[in-house]
């Protein structure tokens, strides 16, 4: 994943704090993959798609309010998405189970690769939504979007610290689950 130029970010969120939708257009493009990979782990991939357009309708409406200096702007976003993804489970207490339609990254023309390849998707994917809910926040946030573990502390309102406590956690209980040997994912 390229790193992001913090200055060029914070360039474009102020000139679309000044109306600029061209800069918030390429502010969108340079976080919307991000986003929606932090989302798609944690819900449907349907509601991922609208949980991901929402996200960015509540960064532009409130994009005044973003105060550069404290947090990088991207962790402001990510916090927003986690908010929407809290909100979205309190409003359907009901967890859906996944859906095993995800998109394969990998372009290989190889049949028994790409199966290979979208089962390992698939068994992951499950694996971290078995996962206490920080657990898959931080999971996330750290080996699926790349992001620092200050970023992961700015996003989730935790220390660094604690972000890294979490992070060990949720690896030991990941690896005991993708090392079990039940076939119940």
């Amino acid at each position: 994943m390229p790193q992001r130029n913090p200055n060029n970010i914070d360039e474009l969120v102020e000139r679309s704090k000044k109306g600029d939708t061209q800069a918030f257009a390429l502010i969108y493009d340079e976080l919307v993959k991000p986003v929606y990979r932090y989302i798609y782990y944690r819900v449907d991939q349907q509601i991922a798609e609208d949980l991901t357009e929402e996200a960015f309708l509540k960064v532009w409406q409130n994009l005044s309010q973003y105060k550069k200096g404290k947090h990088p702007f991207s962790s402001w976003v990510f916090r927003i998405a986690h908010n929407l993804i809290c909100d979205y489970y309190r409003k359907n207490r009901s967890s859906d189970e996944m859906h095993e339609n995800m998109a394969d990254p990998i372009a290989s023309r190889d049949p028994a690769f790409q199966v290979n390849v979208k089962f390992n998707q698939i068994k992951l994917r499950k694996a971290i939504q078995k996962l206490p809910e920080k657990y898959q926040e931080v999971i996330v946030l750290k080996y699926i979007n790349d992001l620092s573990n200050q970023e992961i502390a700015d996003a989730i309102g935790k220390s660094e610290g604690a972000v890294r406590t979490i992070q060990f956690r949720a690896l030991q209980q990941l690896r005991s689950l993708l090392g079990s040997k039940r076939e119940d994912f």
